[in-house]
This record gives C-alpha cells, sequence and structure tokens, in this order.
C-alpha cells in the first residue's frame, strides 16, 4: 500500500509540473521558422499568426525565414531544434506531404520528426488561363485540350509543388495531354502565362487575385469545395464541370517531436482562439485563404491522408525531381 501510494503522489506531482508548466508557456521569445524566402502564402499566414499570438501571450513570435531545397532546409533545422515549444515550424503541404515521396532522401524522418499542431489555413488553387486561350470555361478548356494533345502547356513553380500536381491531377481526371513547363519559383511561371508563353497555370488564390481583377488572367475556377470570398464570380472546378482537382496548399504549425503534449495542446488551443477572430478571418479570407484552426490529431491525419495520396499521384505520374 505504501509502493502505491507513493506511486500516485509521483504521478500526480509530474501531472501537476506538466500543468504548471504548459501554464508559463511561453516564459520567453518563440520562434517560428518559414521554410521558405518572404512573401509567399506561407509567410504572408505565418506572420499574421506570429503578430496575434505575440499579442495573446505577452511574448514575442519571431517570424524566421530559412528557405532552400523545397523547404527542407527549414523543416530540418526545427526537427533537430530542442523539444520545448520555443522553436515551431510554419510547414505546409509541400514539407510535409509532398516532399517526403518527391525526394529520395530528407535530412530527416518526415514521419517521426515532428509534432503537429494545428492546420493555420487552406490555400486553395485557381486554374488561370492566358486571356488569348479561346477557351472561357474550364469544360471549354478540356475540349480544347484534348483537340490539340501535347499542344498546349502549364506553367508552375517547381516540379512537384502543389500548382505542379494540380495540374497533374487536372490532366489525369480530364484525360489531357498537356505539357508541363517547371520554373524556378512562381513569379517566373505567372509572367510567362501572361505573356502567353504558356497557356495555363495553377495559383494560389492569394498570388492570382490582382491579375485576375486587372483583366491580365483568365481565371476558370478554384480548387476549394466552395467558391471564395474574394473571388465570388469564380465558379469551383466542381460546378465547372471538372470535379475531382480539389488541391489545396494549406499551411500549418508543427513542433519538433517530443515537444511535451500540454504545450503542444496550449499552443494549438491558443492558435485556434486566433484564427476564430473575426479581423484574422477576414485578413486570411481577403488573401484568398479558409481560415481553419484543428486539433493535433485532426491535423495529423490530414497529414497522413496527404502524404498517401500524393505519393500516388508523384508514383503514377512518375514525377521526379533533378
Amino acid at each position: 500500500m505504501k509502493r502505491l501510494l507513493t506511486a500516485l503522489a509521483c504521478v500526480a506531482a509530474l501531472t501537476a509540473s506538466a500543468a504548471a508548466s504548459a501554464q508559463a508557456f511561453p516564459a520567453r521569445p518563440v520562434t517560428l521558422v518559414v521554410p521558405f524566402p518572404p512573401g509567399g502564402g506561407t509567410d504572408t499566414t505565418a506572420r499574421l499568426i506570429a503578430q496575434k499570438l505575440s499579442v495573446k501571450w505577452g511574448q514575442q513570435m519571431v517570424v524566421e525565414n530559412k528557405g532552400g531545397a523545397a523547404g527542407q532546409i527549414g523543416a530540418d533545422s526545427v526537427a533537430k531544434a530542442k523539444p520545448d515549444g520555443y522553436t515551431l515550424l510554419m510547414g505546409n503541404l509541400g514539407t510535409q506531404a509532398i516532399n517526403p515521396s518527391l525526394y529520395a532522401k530528407l535530412p530527416y524522418n518526415a514521419d517521426t520528426a515532428f509534432a503537429p499542431i494545428a492546420l493555420v489555413a487552406d490555400l486553395p488553387l485557381v486554374m488561370l488561363v492566358n486571356p488569348g486561350v479561346p477557351a472561357k470555361t474550364a469544360k471549354e478548356f478540356v475540349a480544347l485540350a484534348r483537340s490539340k494533345p501535347g499542344q498546349l502547356t502549364f506553367s508552375s513553380s517547381g516540379a512537384g509543388g502543389a500548382p505542379h500536381l494540380a495540374g497533374e491531377i487536372f490532366k489525369a481526371t480530364t484525360e489531357t495531354f498537356i505539357v508541363h513547363v517547371p520554373y524556378r519559383g512562381g513569379g517566373p511561371a505567372t509572367s510567362d502565362l501572361i505573356a502567353g508563353h504558356v497557356q495555363l497555370s495553377f495559383v494560389t488564390a492569394l498570388e492570382a487575385s490582382s491579375f485576375i481583377k486587372t483583366g491580365k488572367l483568365r481565371a476558370l475556377g478554384v480548387s476549394s469545395p466552395k467558391r471564395l470570398s474574394n473571388l465570388p464570380d469564380v465558379p469551383t472546378l466542381a460546378e465547372a464541370g471538372v470535379p475531382g482537382v480539389n488541391v489545396s496548399s494549406w499551411v500549418g504549425m508543427l513542433a519538433p517531436a517530443g515537444t511535451p503534449k500540454d504545450i503542444v495542446d496550449k499552443i494549438a488551443s491558443d492558435l485556434r482562439e486566433v484564427l476564430a477572430s473575426d479581423d484574422v478571418k477576414t485578413r486570411i479570407t481577403e488573401l484568398g485563404g479558409l481560415p481553419a484552426g484543428n486539433t493535433p490529431a485532426q491535423f495529423t491525419k490530414l497529414i497522413d491522408d496527404d502524404r498517401k495520396r500524393y505519393a500516388v499521384v508523384i508514383r503514377d505520374r512518375k514525377i521526379t525531381v533533378d
């Protein structure tokens, strides 16, 4: 009986210590690593969230850009950081779900290196064409592509990224042959689409909105299940008669594996509260995103499901990177 009471006392002490640790977190600034250069959707979302969490916590959340190798450098730095909650990652579809199948070897084990915290936002893609393309709808573009197999091209920000995979899924779904033209970044890919050097591209709504509104590009559909508030006149691809091309370049927050569960849960809870605020929801919507916020378990399932899904696409479409 004495041993049992002693064991129970130890468990109670550990539980109380963990609760106190979570309650006191954070006691100093927190670094949020963005594994890409400044200016993209992941970076913009990260800075918005960091500002709000800094206010809520009374401690600064510092955004640190560590770009390179399709997000691998920044992600690796977080995977190897001390698992105490003070170094976090703003990962995305590419770093967490695509790279594990796209690259033969990563500097970390994608299955075990991170503790998912919460999905922050979905960033749907917009199917864009050059205004000189005669197709006015997605179905018309499919008919055009079928009439000219191998003669139309689509640009992407690089082999294996969400825009590339969206194009490959589009081709597979519609049984069309459109040539992929990879670029070093979304800027050059979109510039050549505007110039008419390629005919099609899938671009995040954040990047696409201004080109659509100025008439430089024509939107044929969005990849989200519902229309976007900032592009209300653009139908979903399903509405446009091309179902199944539901690719979203989501972003989410992760911690190094081994971070105490109580701290992960606290960050997730605080993050959900921030994402539920009207000003944050409005800002993410203005950027062409869909505010999210879920539990660590739900985010883990999303990553696992997408990893399996895109592994099949990468294998079946024989996608490789040099």
